[in-house]
């Protein structure tokens, strides 16, 4: 049902990023390159809109233009007679979602009616890659997001807890960029998780799978692994393309130091968030 707007009224929503990914790589040496996102409820985007004669788009961290979200609308066949407004908690190009959220929530204004998957064939239309972020449990899948296809639904994860910030320059995902590690092996173990697993196992995973890409990528500066033998966690997770680095803990598991110790290593914009659980 398409959102219906009284004349002086401004509709708005807010689309979670994600924090990162649990996995990412190739689905083996030559195959697609898929990944398991990490929700991160405590990062957003905030869109407004207001009826207007004609279209406008203002986003002053650049999460969108008003190009690209015009030809986003028409794939959805929704109308344009708007004035949007968009504001991103996390940074544009630091690997949690800012700009799939951002269509996502334009979409949502705008009062499409497509299904998520609809939804996330237009987001790849514009941006040529795309987060799940439409999806009610993103991280229930196993996702092509040069493809925007769902590979494999997959298990509900068991309870963590993350603490993390941003390290390094921001870099916004290159579609053309597949140079990534095999993770097949990953995969196959993650489809054997379930709410009762140890996080520790989920976090080795998700640890070997940065480990991977991080060397395959010449990362060998990146504190990451370090930090998280420093903080006690059981593990490590890491935006594959971006600068979201993320410690993995039980439920209550986080240390008291943990936002001091990453501040001082250079993190910033240190967010703490809970994750997994049945849906």
């Amino acid at each position: 049902m398409r959102a219906v707007f009284k004349p002086s009224r401004a509709k708005i929503t807010s689309v979670a990023g994600h924090f990162g990914e649990l996995l990412q790589g190739r689905l083996g040496k030559d195959g697609p390159l898929v990944l398991v996102t990490l929700p991160c409820p405590s990062l957003a985007v905030h869109a407004r809109a207001i009826p207007a004669a004609q279209y406008h788009l203002f986003s002053g961290q650049r999460i969108s233009d008003t190009v690209s979200a015009r030809r986003f609308l028409n794939h959805l066949n929704c109308p344009a007679q708007f004035r949007f407004t968009l504001r991103a908690d996390m940074p544009p190009g630091g690997g949690a979602g800012a700009s799939t959220a951002a269509l996502v929530a334009l979409a949502r204004l705008a009062g499409t009616a497509a299904t998520p998957h609809n939804i996330a064939k237009a987001c790849l239309a514009i941006e040529g890659a795309t987060d799940p972020l439409m999806f009610s449990s993103p991280e229930r899948l196993l996702w092509a997001s040069r493809r925007a296809e769902t590979i494999a639904q997959l298990p509900a994860l068991p309870r963590f807890e993350v603490i993390g910030g941003f390290w390094g320059p921001c870099q916004r995902t290159k579609a053309s960029d597949v140079n990534f590690a095999d993770i097949s092996d990953l995969v196959s173990a993650w489809k054997t998780l379930s709410p009762q697993s140890p996080v520790e196992e989920l976090a080795e995973l998700s640890s070997e799978s940065a480990r991977r890409n991080l060397a395959l990528r010449s990362a060998a500066q990146d504190p990451t692994p370090d930090l998280a033998k420093a903080l006690g966690a059981a593990g490590y997770v890491i935006a594959h393309t971006g600068a979201a680095r993320g410690f993995v803990f039980p439920r209550g598991g986080t240390p008291k130091h943990g936002a001091a110790l990453l501040r001082e290593a250079g993190l910033r914009q240190i967010t703490q968030f809970g994750a997994g659980g049945p849906s």
